[in-house]
C-alpha cells in the first residue's frame, strides 16, 4: 500500500500542474482498479482487493542498446488497451514540461519504438492516438504531423509553422491565461484532426536580455500581448489526414478582437463545437461548426456585467464538454443566477435545467453517474475555507447532499472511478498532513477500514501548528475570512510583530483549512518559535466559493477595493488582539501578492511598517491582456482605473522598509516592472533594497544556490526591519 500511497500524492501534483498531459494515475474504462507508474513501471492495481500486475516492466521500457529505462512523464493507452504511448524527456514550454520524446510499446509483440524520427530531441507535443489506434498525432515546431504506427511512415500535415504562425498548440497569453495548450483534436472517425492555428506576428514582442549565459548579451523574445494591445488573431483548421489538405473553419467575429478558447468535436459526423469570448471577456458565444461547409451556427450565449470564468470546470480537462444523454444534452457552468452552478442544457441551447440549485458554489466538479443519475462535485456552502464531496440528481430533481464524512473538517479531494464505484480521497487540514483512502460510493465506506482515514486520524497527533480560523469585519462592514499562528509559548500580556501573507487577485486565495496554509516557505526556520505572528485574510475578489458578487466586485478595482478590504482587515485586527505590536507590522506576497505588498506599503504606510514584495506588477499597463482586461477592462476605456490600483502610482507615499525582489528573465510578470518601480522610487527620494536575481522566471528557481539565498535574503531582511520576539 505504501506506493499506493505515494502514487496518490504525485497525482494529485500532476492535475495541478500538468492539467492537459495525461497524469501516471489512470482510472479502468470499467472503474474496478487503476493504472500507475510505481517504480519505473506501468502496473495495474485492482480494487478491492490491490491485486498488482506489471503491464510494462523496466527491462521492456529499455530501448535496445539504451541500458537505462525510459523516465515516464505520463502515458495512454490505446482504445484497444494494445499499445502504450509513453511521453519522456519532457522539457519545459515556458510553465510546463509539455515536450518532450515519445515512444510506443506494443502489447502484443512487446516491441518498443519511438516515434517522430528525425524531429528534433524533445520538440513533440500533446501526441495522442487516433481513435482506431492506427496513427498518433502531435506537434513539433508549431507543425501538425500523423504518424502510421504500422509503418513508421510521418506525415507533416501543416508546413507554414514558425515562431510565429503556431499550430496545434498556443501563445504565451493563451497558454498563460486560459491554461490552452493542446491544440488539436482527432475526430471521431480517424480521418481528420481539427487544430488552432495563432498568428503571433499580430502582436509584438517583449524582449528579454539575457546577459549571463555569454559575453555577449542576447534577445529572448516573448510573443506577448500587453494590456490594451489586440491578441493574436486564431483561425480553426481541419486537416485532411491522407491528402494533408486544410480546411479553415468561417467563424463570425473579428479573430483579432475575440478569443477561442475551446473547440472540441460534437459528437456528431462531421461537426465541431467551439466558445467564442468577446475581447472584454463578459460576452461567451457557443457555436456549431459544419466542417464540410465550414460555417458557424451560434447556439448558446450568455452575458456578465464583469467577467465570464471559463476555469471553473475540470482540474484535469479543463476545456472538454460534457455530453450527457446520448449527445442530445451537454452540462454548462454558470454564475448567471448569483452563484457558480451547473445546467443540462439542450443540444440547441434553448432548454436548461439548474442541476446544482441553491445558495452555494459548485467549486469543481468531480464525475457524472449518468447510469445512476448522480453528479459529483466539491462544494463548501457552511466554509469558504474548506472543501467537501456533494453529490445531486443529474437531472436536477433534488437538493444536494454532502457525501465527504462529517467529523473531517478540512480540505477533502477526490478521483472517482467510472461507474462511480470506487474514489481516491484525500483529506487534510491546517494542522494534519494529507492522508488518502480508497472508498466506495456511494456510501464512502473505506475498501481497508484498518488503514482509513479516520483511522490514520486516529493514530497521528497534529501539527505543533497553533493556527487558528477566524473572521474579521472591517470597519466599512464587510466580513473576511482570515488566520492566524501565533508564536509557541505565546504570552497575551506581551506584544508581538506581526507578518501577513498576502494575494488579494481574482487569480487565487489563501485561506484555506489545508495542509501548508500557515507555514511560510520563504522563511529560514520557524517564525513560530522566533516569535512572529503569522497571519493572512481573503479580501472580496478572491476566488472564495462565496457567489458572484463576492468575487466580482473587484471588476475595475484591482489594487484598490482589495487593498482597503485587507488593510481593513488589518486595522480590525489590531483592535481585537491587544498582543499585536503595530508598531512591528510586516507584509509579503509574490506575483499579484507582490502588487499588494506594494499597495500596502504604499497607500496604508502608517499600518504596514516592512514589506517584501516578490515579481511584483507595478505597473498594471505592463501585464498581458487576457488576465488584466478580464480584470479591469480595456484601458483605452478607463485607463484610469489602472493608474489608480497601480503601486508605481503611490510609491511616493513610502515611509518603511522595502525589499523588492524580481527575476530579470521573467516572462510572466517582465523585469521591467522592478526598473520602472526603482525609477519612481528613485524620482522621490525613497530609500529601499533591491534584490534582482539574473536571467531568473517568475519562479526565481533556476540556478545552483537560488531558493537558499532568496530565503536567506528574505529572513535576514524581515529579522532586521520586523525584530522578531514578543515585549
Amino acid at each position: 500500500m505504501k506506493h499506493i500511497i505515494k502514487t496518490f500524492i504525485l497525482t494529485i501534483l500532476s492535475f495541478q500542474l500538468f492539467a492537459q498531459i495525461p497524469p501516471t494515475f489512470q482510472w479502468l474504462a470499467e472503474g474496478t482498479g487503476f493504472r500507475d507508474v510505481v517504480e519505473g513501471e506501468i502496473m495495474e492495481i485492482s480494487l478491492p482487493g490491490n491485486q498488482e500486475k506489471v503491464i510494462v516492466s523496466k527491462q521492456q521500457l529499455t530501448p535496445s542498446g539504451g541500458g537505462v529505462a525510459l523516465d515516464i512523464k505520463s502515458y495512454t493507452m490505446s482504445q484497444s488497451g494494445d499499445k502504450v504511448l509513453i511521453y519522456t524527456n519532457a522539457k519545459k514550454v515556458w510553465r510546463y514540461q509539455t515536450r518532450g520524446d515519445y515512444w510506443i510499446f506494443d502489447l502484443t509483440s512487446k516491441t518498443l519504438r519511438q516515434l517522430g524520427k528525425g524531429l528534433p530531441e524533445s520538440s513533440m507535443m500533446f501526441a495522442k492516438f487516433s481513435p482506431d489506434g492506427k496513427k498518433v498525432g502531435y506537434v513539433s515546431k508549431h507543425n501538425v504531423y500523423a504518424e502510421d504506427i504500422q509503418t513508421g511512415e510521418i506525415k507533416q500535415l501543416t508546413k507554414d509553422g514558425t515562431d510565429r504562425v503556431i499550430n496545434g498548440t498556443f501563445d504565451w497569453a493563451y497558454e498563460e491565461e486560459f491554461d490552452c495548450r493542446d491544440g488539436f483534436r482527432w475526430s471521431n472517425d480517424s480521418k481528420s484532426i481539427a487544430f488552432w492555428q495563432l498568428d503571433a506576428r499580430k502582436i509584438r514582442n517583449f524582449l528579454m536580455i539575457n546577459t549571463t549565459d555569454s559575453i555577449y548579451s542576447f534577445n529572448i523574445p516573448v510573443e506577448y500581448p500587453k494590456v490594451g494591445e489586440t491578441p493574436s488573431p486564431y483561425k480553426i483548421g481541419v486537416v485532411d489526414i491522407n491528402s494533408a489538405e486544410t480546411k479553415w473553419m468561417n467563424i463570425p467575429g473579428d479573430p483579432q478582437n475575440t478569443y477561442l478558447p475551446r473547440m472540441e468535436w460534437s459528437g456528431q459526423p462531421g461537426e465541431l463545437v467551439v466558445q467564442q469570448l468577446n475581447r472584454k471577456q463578459n460576452e461567451s458565444t457557443l457555436f456549431y461548426v459544419d466542417v464540410q461547409k465550414g460555417t458557424a451556427k451560434p447556439f448558446y450565449s450568455e452575458k456578465d456585467e464583469a467577467w465570464i470564468d471559463i476555469k471553473s470546470r475540470w482540474e484535469d480537462d479543463p476545456m472538454g464538454w460534457d455530453w450527457i444523454n446520448n449527445g442530445k444534452e451537454f452540462l454548462w457552468v454558470s454564475e448567471k443566477d448569483g452563484w457558480r452552478h451547473v445546467y443540462r442544457v439542450s443540444r440547441d441551447g434553448k432548454k436548461e435545467t439548474l442541476i446544482t440549485a441553491g445558495n452555494f458554489d459548485m467549486i469543481n466538479p468531480v464525475r457524472i453517474d449518468e447510469k445512476n443519475n448522480v453528479y459529483y462535485f466539491i462544494a463548501s456552502p457552511e466554509n469558504a475555507t474548506e472543501s467537501y464531496l456533494y453529490k445531486v440528481p443529474l437531472d436536477g430533481k433534488g437538493k444536494a447532499v454532502r457525501v465527504s464524512p462529517a467529523d473531517q473538517t478540512g480540505w477533502h479531494t477526490y478521483s472517482i472511478s467510472p461507474q462511480s464505484k470506487f474514489a481516491m480521497h484525500s483529506f487534510s487540514n491546517a494542522q494534519l498532513s494529507p492522508m488518502m483512502e480508497w472508498v466506495t460510493l456511494p456510501d464512502h465506506k473505506p475498501v481497508d477500514p484498518a488503514n482509513s482515514i479516520q483511522q490514520i486520524m486516529m493514530r497521528i497527533r497534529p501539527a505543533a501548528i497553533d493556527i487558528e480560523f477566524f473572521k474579521v469585519k472591517t470597519d466599512e462592514g464587510v466580513e473576511m475570512d482570515a488566520w492566524m499562528v501565533k508564536p509557541m509559548n505565546f504570552d497575551p500580556t506581551k506584544k508581538y510583530p506581526i507578518v501577513f501573507t498576502v494575494y488579494g487577485e481574482a487569480a487565487g486565495s489563501t485561506v484555506k483549512n489545508t495542509y501548508g496554509t500557515g507555514r511560510n516557505r520563504l522563511y529560514n526556520g520557524s517564525m513560530a518559535q522566533d516569535g512572529y505572528i503569522y497571519a493572512s485574510m481573503d479580501n472580496r475578489g478572491t476566488p472564495s466559493p462565496k457567489g458572484r458578487a463576492w468575487r466580482k466586485s473587484i471588476y475595475k478595482n484591482i489594487g484598490t477595493i482589495n487593498i482597503k478590504d485587507m488593510d481593513g482587515a488589518a486595522v480590525a485586527m489590531f483592535k481585537k488582539y491587544p498582543f499585536i505590536d503595530t508598531s512591528r507590522v510586516a507584509v509579503h506576497g509574490w506575483s499579484g501578492g507582490g502588487s499588494s505588498t506594494l499597495n500596502l506599503l504604499f497607500q496604508y504606510p502608517q499600518h504596514f511598517k516592512t514589506g517584501i514584495a516578490i515579481a511584483a506588477v507595478a505597473n498594471q499597463l505592463t501585464y498581458d491582456n487576457i488576465y488584466q482586461e478580464r480584470y479591469m477592462g480595456i484601458p483605452q476605456e478607463n485607463k484610469e482605473d489602472f493608474i489608480k490600483g497601480s503601486p508605481i502610482t503611490h510609491a511616493k507615499n513610502l515611509r518603511g522598509n522595502l525589499l523588492y525582489i524580481h527575476g530579470t528573465g521573467d516572462d510572466n510578470v517582465h523585469y521591467q516592472n522592478a526598473e520602472k518601480l526603482v525609477n519612481e522610487l528613485i524620482k522621490h527620494n525613497k530609500v529601499f533594497q533591491f534584490m534582482p536575481y539574473p536571467n531568473r522566471s517568475h519562479s526565481i528557481n533556476e540556478g545552483e544556490g537560488t531558493s537558499a539565498h532568496l530565503k536567506t535574503l528574505f529572513t535576514d531582511y524581515l529579522n532586521k526591519n520586523c525584530p522578531p520576539g514578543g515585549k
